[in-house]
């Protein structure tokens, strides 16, 4: 008999909670979702930037792999594509319509 009235008082405060809760809906809007996907490009750039440099064998050396672009240039693109993912995640979603 005590076990059944637990279990009619947890069924009902679970009743209570459920019909307590809203739908607060997805946590990032519209906007935070193609910001992130500007970001994610701008990390893929920065990645395809440094393709290259291939050498014609083992023993070759092409000094290719480090041109500006390679060392410099694609890890900034990088750095800024996750900046601004940083940044689209935290950015509070606007009232959307």
């Amino acid at each position: 008999m005590n076990y059944l009235c637990r279990l009619e008082i947890i069924s009902v405060l679970m009743a209570i909670n459920i019909e307590n809760k809203e739908d607060k809906g997805f946590a990032l809007g519209k906007e935070n979702i193609r910001l992130l996907a500007i970001g994610f490009l701008i990390i893929v750039v920065g990645f395809v930037l440094m393709i290259g440099g291939k050498s014609e064998g083992l023993n070759v050396f092409n000094k290719e792999i480090f041109n500006f672009q390679r060392i410099t240039l694609a890890p900034i693109v990088v750095m800024i594509g996750f900046i601004f993912e940083i940044y689209a995640i935290m950015k509070k979603p606007g009232s959307e319509k």
